[in-house]
């Protein structure tokens, strides 16, 4: 995760900014926004934290929308690679957004939490591009309601559930990717069972005017601890996720970022999305380049943008996410090398500063994930 040069006056707020900063925050520019990176205990500890016990972030400024129409799921299929048309009620689907060479926009979870429609949450960076392609693709189909005037908390790790149930009974019957929309907190809410740190959790959407009282509500709880952008990185880098506008771009496709089950079934035999010459070929063996999980085994942690390079020396491939994995115990990287180099156990090297340091393929996730799949 990396802070985007942006002045201070061009920087928007999340409704919990006050929240951050009274809490000792050390705030950055992320997304366009003033972002929380760690607060006083520091990013180790609020890692360690979330893995533990139940960590509250501000996901605030991902976007959130609304997209309605006659058969909203049916027209959204145009621009993605998910099945939406068979997402039952109650479901969210992870997808990408593709460009026309098959190459990721952006990755989204879009759900049916009730009948208006279907909730849609975007990456902040990419949110304003997203929207725009969205509704001129689906003019006269569907139209985009931005939710400006929502929040996003999500509330991560073991003790979460336990933690949102005393509020919100019905969230402990919620299994891995469900939603729904409820009164919760005094207020409406929408809520589901997921998140980007590897762990059981929630991700919870309220009116922004009511943001920062829920927010302090979930603090008096002492299993309870607000962490950063810092740690939520190392957590889902942990957790093998790629992160967009890092593991994932314009120029890669779904299959090359390692996430084949973002095509649907029923998309591959259609074949009628974005890209599906491409994506199609690739799912058949037709790669040049697939997604690693590296264990660097010495040295310092190889950072976005370090080379990897073969036995031999020679340049393979280029590291998207790095850093120490606090869980796993040391250096971790994901990057692209070719699929011939990409089998676990595969002996690579990354270079660091100039130095070429042992790695080796790892499976994935680093940290097993914690999903709750059934109750």
């Amino acid at each position: 995760m990396g802070a985007q040069s942006v002045s201070d006056q061009d920087l928007k707020k999340t409704p919990l900014y006050d929240a951050h900063v009274a809490a000792g925050a050390r705030m950055v520019p992320f997304a366009g926004y003033h972002m929380p990176v760690q607060y006083k205990d520091g990013v180790l500890k609020e890692h360690l934290w979330t893995r533990e016990h139940a960590g509250l972030f501000d996901v605030s400024h991902m976007g959130q929308a609304r997209l309605r129409g006659a058969n909203p799921a049916k027209s959204f299929e145009k621009l993605v690679s998910a099945d939406y048309q068979g997402l039952k009620p109650g479901k969210q689907r992870y997808a990408v957004l593709l460009n026309d060479q098959g190459g990721v926009i952006d990755d989204l979870m879009t759900a049916r939490p009730d009948d208006d429609g279907l909730f849609i949450v975007v990456n902040g960076a990419c949110k304003d591009n997203d929207y725009a392609i969205i509704a001129k693709a689906l003019e006269g189909e569907a139209t985009v309601e931005r939710l400006e005037d929502r929040a996003l908390l999500a509330l991560q790790g073991p003790e979460a559930a336990a933690v949102l149930a005393a509020h919100v009974p019905e969230a402990a019957g919620m299994v891995f990717m469900d939603t729904a929309a409820v009164s919760a907190f005094g207020t409406d809410a929408i809520i589901s069972r997921s998140g980007y740190t590897g762990e059981d959790g929630y991700e919870i959407s309220v009116p922004a005017s009511q943001a920062e009282r829920i927010w302090n509500t979930l603090l008096t709880d002492e299993r309870v601890k607000a962490i950063g952008l810092g740690a939520r990185d190392s957590l889902r880098l942990e957790a093998g996720l790629p992160l967009y506008g890092h593991d994932m771009d314009e120029t890669v496709s779904p299959i090359e970022a390692g996430m084949p089950f973002a095509v649907g079934k029923s998309r591959r035999e259609a074949a009628d999305f974005p890209g599906a010459d491409r994506i199609l070929k690739e799912l058949a063996g037709d790669l040049k380049r697939v997604r690693v999980n590296l264990k660097v085994l010495e040295g310092a942690p190889a950072r976005e943008g370090a080379e990897i390079a073969d036995e031999t020396g020679a340049v393979v491939g280029v590291v998207t996410s790095g850093g120490f994995g606090p869980s796993f115990g040391g250096a971790i990287a994901i990057g692209f090398v070719p699929p011939a180099l990409a089998v676990v156990g595969s002996k690579l090297k990354v270079i660091v500063r100039g130095k070429p340091q042992a790695a080796e393929v790892v499976t994935s996730p680093f940290v097993p994930t914690r999903y709750v799949r059934k109750i």
